[in-house]
């Protein structure tokens, strides 16, 4: 009898003689796929806020230039609103 062969450490390596090795390793993988994937879906999201913003930001100073344009807001008025918007950025 070798060293091992009492304790179950023979071909199984430690895993015992019912085979469930496998189970341990599919859900290890599982886990790491899933992680992969949660982490690119947060940098995805992340990124779309981004441009979200940037968009409404350009969005919101076609608006206010439209508004001076039809002369609904003064010089002054323009002036302090896109400051604003730009300090939103």
């Amino acid at each position: 009898m070798g060293r091992y062969e009492d304790w179950g450490y023979g071909q199984m390596m430690g895993y015992g003689g019912f085979g469930f090795g496998w189970i341990f390793t599919l859900i290890f993988w599982a886990l790491i796929i899933w992680a992969i994937i949660a982490f690119v879906k947060y940098i995805s999201e992340k990124s779309n806020i981004k441009s979200n913003s940037n968009d409404q930001g350009d969005s919101a100073m076609k608006i206010l230039k439209e508004r001076y344009a039809k002369g609904e807001i003064n010089k002054e008025e323009f002036e302090q609103k896109r400051k604003d918007i730009e300090n939103m950025k």
